[in-house]
């Protein structure tokens, strides 16, 4: 699958914001980091000085994992259905933060473990029930594949068309983060005893059980390294292949997007594969405790804006 080619952000409207701040009555360089920000977002937005977003939007993309029945995570596949329904109500972390940050959240079903979406709007882009076992077999089929990207593609396309001037993607989804700990191992060609993190809090024993299956999802992933379709078929997942492609998307429309956690950072990963140069529209919302997230921060060269020990996922994180 191919995405259209992607137009790096406004260099003279960066360059006009670098101006601004060398002028400001301020010594050069004294806000710091927020200053870089400023640059980056006159860049995405094509004007000096950056406007205040006006409709940030957090899309929680969830879905379950075969592999999550292995006991790799805290807290059992159910789980997921549960949260969709509080994310829905308005009940969730997300949902908190998102209010008082100034985001509206919308949450959908890509491959929940359910035989009914809670609703229909929320099961629109639904990809099948539950993504396979990593540790054992493929995630997804090809054509599974192709069309979870799509999907996400959609998403992106939707949401910028109802005027969306800040994108940030969210997860939910039990077992999430083994699937997306295999993928930044694969790619980045890393041991998992080096990156697979304790997730939703699991003791040692899950953590072995869980790097295990990681190294096993390695075994068939490496052979696809170059090709980011098969890698997601063979240790993704569909929740992970949409959130690629809304990654993707949301650059190729142009529209800055803050990342997540582990689990939207390894769908980035993969984005900036399928659609080389999407990075320049990203930034890192946050670092999360998961070691595979630095990893991959590292690759996409993107240094977090905060880091304040965060695990939740969600889209908690960036917002």
């Amino acid at each position: 699958m191919e995405f259209p080619a992607v137009t790096p952000p406004d260099s003279r409207a960066a360059a006009a914001a670098k101006r601004r701040q060398d002028i400001l009555t301020k010594p050069a360089g004294a806000l710091g980091r927020l200053e870089d920000l400023s640059v980056w977002l006159s860049g995405c937005q094509g004007l000096c000085p950056p406007k205040q977003f006006e409709r940030a939007r957090v899309v929680v993309f969830a879905g379950d994992h075969g592999v999550a029945r292995t006991g790799v995570s805290a807290y059992p596949p159910e789980v997921t259905a549960q949260m969709v329904a509080n994310i829905d109500a308005g009940g969730a972390a997300i949902n908190v933060l998102s209010g008082i940050a100034g985001a509206s959240v919308r949450v959908v079903d890509i491959s929940v473990d359910s035989e009914q979406p809670l609703t229909e709007a929320i099961g629109a882009h639904k990809i099948r029930r539950s993504s396979g076992n990593i540790a054992i077999e493929d995630a997804l089929s090809t054509e599974e594949v192709v069309a979870a990207l799509e999907a996400g593609r959609q998403l992106a396309d939707e949401e910028v068309d109802a005027g969306a001037d800040l994108l940030i993607a969210g997860d939910m989804g039990i077992g999430n983060t083994t699937a997306a700990t295999a993928l930044i191992a694969t790619l980045t060609d890393t041991e998992p005893v080096a990156v697979v993190g304790r997730g939703t809090g699991i003791d040692d024993a899950a953590w072995v059980r869980k790097t295990a299956a990681v190294r096993d999802a390695m075994f068939r992933a490496r052979q696809y390294r170059p090709d980011p379709v098969g890698l997601l078929r063979a240790c993704g997942g569909a929740d992970l292949a949409a959130m690629t492609g809304f990654c993707a998307q949301a650059a190729v429309r142009r529209t800055p997007m803050l990342l997540d956690g582990v689990v939207v950072t390894a769908a980035a990963l993969v984005a900036d594969r399928l659609a080389p140069g999407a990075r320049s529209w990203w930034q890192a919302g946050h670092r999360s405790t998961e070691p595979a997230h630095t990893l991959a921060l590292a690759h996409l060269e993107l240094v977090p804006i905060v880091d304040l020990g965060l695990r939740l996922g969600e889209g908690t994180g960036a917002v």
